[in-house]
């Protein structure tokens, strides 16, 4: 059961057309109990359902279906509940599977495709997107490296850093006469925090993910003072004594940052919709994002995280299918479970950028919306 290891290539093997079927399952669960029992109920009925469907279709070989069988067996023999997130993926095909615990929610499913359900993957990635905490202070500067509110302290790039000790005689002296500066007016410590900066500099090169910047007024000031890789800091929390840890506490003081970079993220994206409309190079609505998808001419594509649609493909059109129509299997190989999956897996195909935004943030555009190369 993987948690970690989304990326660029491996979301992109996963979208690659297979024989059909390309079964994925997805599974809200929970990451404490009591819920896990259930979680395990739930599961093992998807597995079942999928199994059943498979039975079911006439478009399966008959090989196809014992191997895909099997492949479920193990990949349901390789979940471990107890490390759950919020939400299971599990992908099989003919001679392969695999499992997936993402940090988002998802929506009970079990889809046949030629390819595997992948947005929940791909919002996951977006949503867990890596990055730099530095939590800075006049003795010992800690990275930590952040995803989805997580963090595990990182040494690398000469991280942990402390200051030089001083020599006691010195001290001595200085006390002797009077000349113990304060914290912040010590050369020694504006010699430690150029170190700091260039330590920074160095990692930021090397992996440049967004940095958050930890630690009193003072200590942040001076950083930025003395030298200019702190600069680029998305964000600074003003929250002295968490140098050390412990990773909850420095977690619970980075949230409203978060959440205010995830705001931000949102506003940019629906500004540059806005402004595709002012240059009409803006497309909204399934049935027209659809067709420019297909001509790969999306810039950006943005999607509410939450939205899905079963529809009937008639030539260049798209009809919306009924739940109680019945199943896609029953229904026939002209409609597609989810079209919204079909156009985000397009979108990336052709090197557009994939961008998902809370519930209702596109009402005005019928939930999905994209910005146009041409």
């Amino acid at each position: 059961m993987r948690t970690t290891g989304l990326t660029s290539r491996t979301l992109t093997a996963l979208r690659a057309r297979r024989p059909y079927p390309a079964v994925t399952i997805t599974l809200p669960t929970h990451r404490r109990e009591p819920y896990r029992p259930a979680d395990t109920v739930r599961l093992r009925n998807l597995i079942a359902e999928a199994k059943r469907r498979l039975e079911a279709d006439p478009d399966v070989p008959r090989e196809a279906r014992y191997d895909i069988s099997g492949q479920l067996d193990r990949a349901l023999a390789d979940v471990d509940l107890r490390y759950a997130l919020d939400s299971l993926v599990i992908c099989a095909a003919k001679d392969e599977n695999e499992v997936w615990s993402l940090p988002r929610a998802a929506p009970e499913r079990v889809v046949f495709s030629d390819t595997f359900l992948t947005r929940n993957l791909v919002a996951a990635r977006e949503r867990t997107r890596p990055y730099w905490v530095l939590a800075v202070a006049v003795d010992r500067t800690t990275l930590w490296r952040g995803s989805d509110g997580n963090l595990v302290e990182e040494r690398a790039a000469g991280f942990p850093l402390e200051p030089e000790p001083m020599d006691n005689e010195d001290v001595e002296r200085k006390e002797r006469v009077g000349d113990v500066p304060g914290p912040y007016d010590d050369e020694g410590t504006r010699t430690y925090l150029r170190q700091v900066d260039t330590a920074l500099d160095a990692l930021l090169t090397t992996d440049p993910l967004p940095l958050y910047l930890v630690g009193l007024a003072p200590a942040l000031s001076l950083l930025e003072e003395v030298g200019s890789a702190a600069k680029a800091a998305d964000s600074r929390v003003v929250k002295g004594g968490l140098q050390h840890g412990p990773a909850r506490a420095l977690a619970d003081a980075l949230r409203p940052a978060l959440q205010e970079q995830a705001a931000r993220h949102t506003g940019r994206v629906l500004e540059r919709i806005g402004m595709a409309q002012g240059r009409r190079a803006f497309a909204a609505g399934l049935e027209e994002v659809w067709q420019v998808s297909k001509e790969g001419r999306i810039e950006l594509l943005a999607v509410e995280e939450n939205y899905q649609r079963t529809v009937r493909v008639a030539g260049e059109h798209l009809t919306p299918v009924d739940p109680e129509e019945g199943s896609p299997a029953e229904l026939g190989a002209a409609v597609l479970e989810d079209i919204v999956d079909e156009i985000i897996e397009t979108a990336l195909d052709t090197g557009a950028e994939v961008a998902f935004v809370p519930d209702d943030s596109l009402a005005a555009h019928e939930r999905i919306a994209a910005v146009l190369r041409f």
